[in-house]
């Protein structure tokens, strides 16, 4: 019997392409990642939390970004 696990990502886009990531867990969490990171920001109990800590991590004055589900 295989086993297939699916996997819900997706991209946030600003001005001048992929910001970073948010990958829905396997328990329910939401695991930031900014581009070009090695490692996570962290794990959020929410995609709306996650979305804020990713937006935190942009410049000042940075608009929201389009985050769109691969």
């Amino acid at each position: 019997m295989t086993e297939t696990t699916s996997r819900r990502l997706w991209v946030a886009y600003g001005h001048a392409g992929a910001l970073g990531t948010i990958e829905k867990t396997e328990d329910e969490g939401y695991a930031v990642r900014m581009a070009g990171a090695d490692t996570s920001l962290g794990v959020y109990p929410s995609m709306e939390v996650a979305k804020n800590a990713l937006y935190s991590r942009l410049k000042p004055g940075s608009d929201w970004p389009e985050f769109r589900e691969h």
